[in-house]
């Protein structure tokens, strides 16, 4: 469900906050089914704390280490994500 709905997220401008608490903002450039993402035109919302980050323009997060992802709110229809969730859950297991 939840690879699906980030697909159609491609092109769209996220934060992505690592369990490292570090945030990182770009567009989603590419998504996987272990949920690891690529994002393009990045930045770093605390350059003071990240520096080194400052010249990274393209990244590669591994699924495992992201905590958040923060979206666009006009982009997320809470209602098919809602549905869904419903569909999913009374589905029956196997």
């Amino acid at each position: 469900m939840f690879y699906s709905f980030f697909k159609s997220l491609v092109g769209k401008d996220v934060v992505v906050e690592l369990k490292n608490d570090l945030s990182i903002c770009g567009t989603l450039h590419s998504v996987d089914q272990y949920l690891n993402i690529k994002l393009t035109d990045i930045s770093v919302t605390d350059t003071e704390k990240y520096p080194h980050m400052l010249s990274v323009k393209n990244c590669f997060i591994r699924g495992s280490v992201v905590r958040y992802v923060q979206l666009p709110a006009d982009e997320v229809d809470t209602q098919l994500l809602q549905d869904s969730a419903r569909k999913e859950a009374s589905a029956p297991t196997r």
